[in-house]
């Protein structure tokens, strides 16, 4: 099966000859801890690249891996900040401003598109209450992938049709507990987890879209092992994909290295990503897998750009640094000048650094660009993970 999925991806990427021996060797290690999955025209690895035969992985590799030119490959951006759940994690508490308009976005994503971004993630709020969501998809075109983090507040067996034809391939369904009652309280929302149930039914029985769970986490889970209980529990829902992630300290309430996942439990959670990857049909994709010294480490305004629901420009979703907004200076102008300020790590940028912004603001964690050049002049970078020692070669 593995060589019949490289043979696809070669004839859908033709310029994959053209890319330097050891990146192509660094990828094809990586491919081997994942089974490709195939939904419809569709070959995935995770949902965290684009489909392997698609025209945007097509442009990840010309840009990418071959080109390897300098903008960002991934970003994310808020289609509004309105939001019926209350995480308490949240990581855009405290983002406010004019929100963008619909031809706004469209722009915003033609720029991102335009400096190289292959994978762009919808997130807000609930981009679901973007009531022009259908046609911000549809118009993003096909050279990009395009996946949705929702809670499932407001979705329909239309919409989710509608979203499929306009060209969505992903979608992460936020749960975070197996049991309702702690899922709920988690999001300070009744009802959150019955939501959250009825939509993943919702998309996999209008077919064609790659259907996963966007977990976080909580330190609790961690520190009792439970971790593995959950994934059980979300294979047994017939999901494509287990995203994990944790909190992260991107507000004031998170600023404690008590309440951070410690290396021992990182380590434990990627072990448990190629354990399961191995044995089981459900593919678990941890965000500090793919982040980890071993892979691509953390791009955080390096090859990674969120834009949130205001227009304002962040390293990435739970770095609440700003470096303008892209009604006033362009984007390619605004990404150069945070890039400038950022390296690849092996570390997460914000778990790394946290304790700076508490050094420079107090409860509003909305930094402005001074505040943010002032954090960048003190910021610690770890080693380079293993991607870039050959991609930089």
């Amino acid at each position: 099966m593995r060589w019949k999925v490289l043979a696809k991806t070669l004839a859908a990427n033709p310029k994959l000859v053209l890319v330097k021996p050891s990146i192509s060797a660094f990828m094809f290690r990586y491919l081997q801890k994942f089974k490709v999955m195939a939904i419809d025209e569709n070959l995935i690895l995770h949902s965290h690249l684009p489909p392997l035969t698609s025209k945007a992985y097509a442009r990840f590799v010309d840009l990418h891996l071959r080109q390897r030119i300098s903008g960002p490959s991934h970003a994310q951006i808020g289609l509004t900040n309105d939001c019926p759940q209350n995480c308490e994690y949240c990581y855009n508490k405290g983002r406010k401003g004019l929100p963008m308009d619909t031809s706004t976005i469209h722009k915003a994503i033609q720029d991102l598109k335009k400096i190289g971004v292959i994978w762009l993630g919808f997130t807000g709020g609930e981009p679901l209450l973007n009531r022009d969501i259908v046609r911000i998809t549809e118009a993003a075109g096909d050279d990009i992938a395009l996946k949705l983090f929702t809670t499932g507040c407001s979705l329909t067996r239309e919409l989710a049709s509608d979203l499929r034809n306009a060209g969505l391939f992903s979608v992460s369904v936020s749960l975070d507990h197996w049991q309702a009652k702690e899922h709920d309280r988690l999001r300070r929302c009744d009802g959150a987890f019955q939501t959250a149930l009825e939509a993943i039914d919702i998309f996999k029985s209008v077919g064609g879209i790659h259907v996963g769970v966007s977990a976080v986490l909580s330190k609790e889970m961690l520190e009792k092992g439970r971790a593995e209980e959950f994934l059980d529990f979300l294979k047994r829902l017939g999901v494509h994909e287990a995203w994990l992630s944790e909190a992260k300290p991107s507000l004031a309430e998170y600023w404690n290295k008590d309440l951070l996942i410690n290396p021992e439990e990182k380590a434990g959670l990627m072990d448990l990503q190629d354990r399961y990857n191995r044995k089981e049909s459900m593919t678990v994709n941890y965000l500090g897998h793919f982040e980890s010294r071993e892979h691509f480490g953390c791009n955080a305004g390096h090859k990674m750009v969120y834009i949130d629901a205001f227009g304002d420009v962040s390293p990435c979703v739970f770095t609440p640094m700003i470096f303008g907004n892209i009604r006033e200076k362009p984007l390619e102008s605004l990404f150069q000048d945070m890039a400038a300020c950022f390296k690849c790590s092996d570390t997460c940028f914000i778990n790394t650094n946290f304790e700076l912004f508490q050094k420079y603001v107090s409860a509003d964690v909305k930094l402005n660009r001074e505040q943010a050049l002032a954090i960048m002049r003190e910021a610690c970078f770890g080693q380079l993970p293993e991607f870039f020692k050959v991609y930089d070669k």
